[in-house]
């Protein structure tokens, strides 16, 4: 999750439906290693061949040998754990499948920091890019291949979040390695700076309060932010829904405090079976970071903001007329000013338009992009199926990659329609890929 990271992260883990049970943390199915990783892979001169230990978990339960494929989590900003931990359908699929499963840590995050406690010095953290990232999955996959024995085995990544990215992104990079790629709720058009940067807090906003009328649960005024501006923008709108019902549901309330930027954005995109979870404080969870929906704290906050002033985009704004949030404009010059200060770095916009296609994918192929409707981060993504093997699946009551979790009595209908189409269309990638092997070799 952008923004969603260390402590706060777990957090919100903890509250999808579709959450791995405790016994599974108990007695996690993974085997935890390390791979001997190339620390710079793109300057011969800086460190020669210097190496650090990525952190990876793998697990061959259901694996048939040197045959069935490999399933290969793209980590994303923070513990590995915590996403294998909280991704079930993947191994369900495995079982399917017979696939072998690997979850690869991101460099600087969790137990796979290239310099240590000094990871995050000037200039070490300068090595903690996106396409470090990509090389080092590139290069973990064709070594492990070598490794296991599974020269024929096709690979197919995964990732939620900014991982789903990075899954759409190996697939562009490394066609040669990686042979399709499930985008889980993958924001690769607004971390991009496509879009209209006000669409992810009017979509918290939007998704937070219909869902709470939709469960026709009572909204406290005292949690509520914004006051008349927001109010009116409602009363004014109210011949639309959702706007009608919130219109109705909040007119006679009077005095709307400033907390609701306690509950800020996590709550607009986890939900349980019950609903929403309980607010977050946001100053007690997150701290000054060039990412506006919060970076989280300790090392993985540290990574993410210095990912956020390079290569990440989020210059999201919030106005309290089409959000519920205070005012807050984010602009690439208040991100300029910052990453200057904090890190000694200026931002590239546009960079990963060039580097990774920008909205112009239409060249590509096999890969998912699926999102849930009670997502903010969803019309961030890609929403429209771009060619017969570029797919968008659209998840009506789904939450931030809840396609990824294991299958739960409480989820919708919707969700297994979309794991179902989704196994459907990578075991047909892997027999093509079986079949292009044999004609390559």
């Amino acid at each position: 999750t952008p923004g969603i990271t260390a402590v706060s992260y777990r957090k919100l883990k903890q509250g999808h439906r579709g959450v791995q049970s405790q016994s599974s943390r108990a007695n996690p199915p993974f085997t935890e290693k390390f791979f001997s990783q190339v620390v710079d892979h793109f300057n011969f001169n800086s460190l020669g061949n210097a190496t650090f230990n990525q952190r990876y978990l793998i697990t061959d339960r259901f694996w048939k040998k040197s045959f069935g494929p490999i399933f290969f989590y793209t980590g994303n900003e923070g513990d590995i754990w915590e996403f294998a931990l909280n991704s079930g359908f993947i191994l369900e699929l495995a079982a399917q499948q017979e696939a072998l499963v690997i979850f690869a840590e991101h460099r600087y995050y969790g137990r796979s920091l290239p310099f240590g406690n000094q990871s995050f010095s000037i200039p070490e953290v300068g090595l903690l890019t996106v396409e470090q990232a990509l090389a080092d999955y590139a290069l973990m996959i064709t070594e492990l291949k070598l490794q296991l024995a599974a020269a024929q085995s096709p690979v197919i990544v995964f990732g939620g979040s900014y991982g789903g990215m990075l899954s759409v992104y190996m697939r562009l990079k490394y066609p040669n390695i990686v042979a399709g790629a499930l985008a889980a709720s993958a924001p690769i058009l607004s971390t991009a700076g496509f879009g209209d940067p006000r669409q992810f807090f009017r979509d918290v906003t939007a998704v937070s309060l219909g869902e709470q009328i939709r469960l026709k649960r009572p909204v406290a005024c005292d949690t509520m932010l914004g006051g008349s501006d927001l109010l009116t923008n409602l009363r004014d709108t109210a011949g639309t829904e959702p706007a009608l019902g919130l219109w109705k549901h909040f007119k006679n309330c009077e005095g709307l405090a400033d907390s609701l930027q306690r509950c800020f954005v996590p709550a607009g995109m986890v939900y349980n079976s019950s609903g929403l979870l309980p607010c977050f404080d946001l100053y007690r969870l997150y701290v000054e970071c060039a990412d506006p929906t919060g970076c989280g704290l300790g090392f993985n906050s540290l990574a993410w903001d210095y990912q956020a002033c390079t290569e990440i985009e989020m210059c999201y704004e919030s106005n309290n007329v089409t959000d519920m949030f205070p005012p807050m404009t984010f602009t690439q010059e208040a991100r300029q000013l910052y990453c200057s200060k904090r890190w000694g770095v200026q931002p590239r916009p546009g960079w990963l338009r060039i580097q990774f296609w920008g909205d112009d994918l239409s060249t590509a192929s096999n890969i998912i992009f699926s999102n849930g409707d009670l997502d903010p981060w969803a019309n961030g993504g890609v929403r429209n199926s771009l060619s017969p093997s570029l797919i968008a699946i659209n998840i009506s009551d789904g939450a931030h990659h809840l396609d990824l979790r294991g299958s739960n009595a409480a989820d919708p209908e919707s969700v297994v329609k979309a794991r179902k189409m989704e196994a459907e269309l990578i075991a047909a990638w892997v027999k093509m890929e079986r079949v292009r092997f044999r004609q390559s070799h």
